[in-house]
Formats: structure tokens, sequence, C-alpha cells
């Protein structure tokens, strides 16, 4: 009688748990819709403000509470300012508005303004703002200053004014990699929510799997000759298989739907599918041997992945964090899986540009492997010991 090579035996374990996958379809449906519609849902955020954000103006109210022509002009050439959203109002009005953030900034021209245009004191021009919104106020307080500059120079040199004007002009040019493809807010996106949802889905193989190891199904597997390494083998094959054909159903659907593009190499997009679809895989077996409950293993789960997955850039891009934040993404795999897939993309990488990421991806996925099976074993070596 032929004996089953181990290779054999894997793939049968594999083509089980793939079996079991499919046997709920709505079930197995939902695994690819979740991370489109996620991905939908961001990039459709983000992607309208990339592509006003030129024409971007900052709503703001304007209090005049000086009746001087020069103060008039002021108010209008701020309230005509390509910059802001502006509207006239009342100091009453505007401190209502704005603990309302409707706006959230608003400048007062001061009784006594007139004063710095016949060049007396200067006046304590006061911008009000929400607690929340200091950004914007520095943001004000800079266009304001241009303007009273603007309107003294011209009050006080006229056609000199011309002369103090700046000697060259700015042009923005958006450089990435080896690439001049404009940055895709739905890529980022895509790419974000696919890694998110690989987690989470690791993570659901893993609470299967300890589910498993808790049933009688398990302890008649276990009396079988069956390697315990086949078993974690199989699974492993088949929560990476279902992972890998997430990432293929999801920017399949980015591609047809929002133009996302792999503007650098196909091959390293390849590799770093199939790393992120190992970790995927990793992380579940990873959850199995250190969750022990159930409920505790979910709960600390989900904490885990949603923290792993904001600080790595998953959600927002990893510069609005701050810097000592970003520094300690660096030590997690989502912040290299996310960098992977931004330079096989948008950013037009070529294959070199995209290959340290999948070798860090790719060995923490081994890591997260090589811990889940020394836990597993020990824990299987006490259980049959009867210790546990």
């Amino acid at each position: 009688m032929i004996r089953p090579t181990l290779l054999s035996l894997v793939l049968t374990l594999a083509g089980k748990d793939w079996r079991l996958f499919w046997a709920d379809r709505r079930a197995a449906l939902l695994c690819f819709a979740v991370p489109i519609v996620l991905a939908s849902a961001f990039g459709l955020i983000f992607a309208r403000q990339t592509e006003a954000r030129s024409a971007t103006r900052l709503p703001i109210a304007i209090v005049v509470e000086d009746d001087g022509p020069f103060t008039r002009q002021i108010a209008d050439d701020l309230l005509a300012s390509d910059r802001f959203e502006a509207v006239e109002l009342t100091r009453g009005e505007a401190e209502a508005r704005i603990a309302d953030r409707r706006p959230g900034v608003a400048i007062v021209l001061p009784r006594g303004f007139e004063s710095l245009a016949s060049g007396g004191r200067q006046p304590p021009v006061q911008i009000l703002h929400h607690p929340t919104t200091s950004a914007e106020r520095q943001w004000a307080e800079g266009v304001l200053t241009e303007i009273v500059m603007k309107r003294l120079a011209k009050e006080k040199f006229g056609s000199v004014t011309e002369a103090f004007a700046p000697p060259f002009q700015t042009e923005a040019l958006p450089v990435s990699g080896s690439s001049h493809a404009p940055f895709n807010a739905y890529t980022h996106s895509f790419s974000g929510m696919t890694l998110q949802y690989l987690l989470f889905w690791g993570m659901e193989s893993g609470l299967l799997f300890l589910r498993e190891r808790q049933r009688s199904s398990w302890l008649r597997l276990r009396t079988t000759p069956v390697p315990l390494g086949a078993i974690l083998l199989g699974k492993s094959l088949a929560s990476a298989g279902i992972a890998l054909l997430v990432v293929m159903a999801t920017f399949g659907f980015g591609y047809f739907a929002f133009g996302v593009r792999i503007q650098g190499s196909w091959l390293g997009f390849a590799l770093l599918a199939l790393a992120a679809s190992g970790l995927a895989a990793a992380t579940g077996l990873l959850v199995a041997a250190l969750g022990g409950t159930e409920a505790r293993a979910r709960s600390v789960s989900i904490l885990a992945i949603l923290g792993v997955s904001m600080l790595g850039g998953l959600w927002l891009p990893a510069f609005l964090l701050p810097g000592w934040l970003r520094d300690v993404s660096l030590s997690l795999p989502t912040t290299w899986a996310m960098r992977g897939l931004d330079a096989a993309t948008w950013q037009g990488q070529n294959l070199p540009g995209v290959m340290h990421s999948v070798w860090v991806v790719a060995a923490f996925a081994v890591a997260f492997l090589a811990i889940a099976v020394a836990r597993l074993t020990a824990a299987e070596s006490k259980r049959r010991r009867g210790f546990v």
C-alpha cells in the first residue's frame, strides 16, 4: 500500500478548508465584497479632496467693526479672495457659528483699524477660531497679512507696487518614482483596504482554527498519523490562497471601476501580493496560537489590526502622523506592505524598488509562522501528555 506523501497530505487538508470556505456562498461573497465596498468609499472621499485641492477655499467669517474707507477696502479684498469662502457677519453671529464650526474661523477688523492707513498705532486684529481649527487660523492669518501689505503698498507707493512683486513664478510638479503618473486616491484606498481586510481574513481563519481545536473533530484528526506540520501547512495554504483571490478580485474591480493601475513592476506587485497573502495566513495561525479563548482572541486581534492599519498608513497617508509615530511604524509589516503597493502602483517603481518591501513583508510572515508553529506544537505536546 502506497503511503501518501507529505505534499499530497497538505494539498488534501488545504482542499478540505477550501471546500468549507465555498460551502457558505453568501459568506464567501461577502469576503470579496467587503474590501471592495470599503476601498470604494475611502477612494470616493479622498479622490474628491485630491481633485479639488487646487481650488480649496477656507470657509471664514469677516467681522467689520470700523467704518473707515481703508478698512472697507481690506474687508472687500478678504471677501473677494480666491483662497477664502468668506461671508460678512457681526461679532455675535460669528461667535455663534464658530461654536458649530460653520465656519471655524473669523477675522475681526476692530475699531481703530483705519489708523493703519495713516501710519498710526498698530490695531489689535483678532482672529476668532474653534479650538480644533488652529491650522485654519494660521491660514487666515497668512492671507490677511498678505492682503493688508498689498493694500498698504498700493496706498503708499501706487504703481511702484509692481516693483515689489516676486521676480519668479512657481509651478508644482509631482514626481513619483520613475513615472510621472499622477497620484490616484483610489489606488491608495484599494491598497490600504485590501491589506487591512487580509489581516481580518487571517484573524477569522485563526478563530475558526481555534474553534476547531476545541471540538471532537480535532481529536479525531490528531489520532490519525497526519503530522501536525502538515495540518498547519494545509491550513496556511488554504488561507493564503483565499487571501490571494481577495487581492485579485479587489484590484480587478478597482481597475475596471476606478482606473486603478499598476504603473510599476507587475512582477513586484505579484510577489508582494503573495507575501501579503502569506502574512495573512501566518497572522491567522498566530491568532490561534496566542489567542487562548475565541472571545479574547477576537477582541485583542481586532484592536491590534486596527492599530497596525492606522499606523501603517492604510487609512490615511503616513505623513499625517507625528514624526515619532512614523519611526515606530517602520517596525510594522503593514507599513512596508503599503509602501510596496504604492511603489508598484501609482509611484511606478521598477522591481528593485518594490523588492525591499517584499522581503520585509515575507520576513514578518515567516517570523509569525515560526512563532505560531512553535506555540501550537508545544500546546499539542502538553495535550498529549495530559497537561491540558
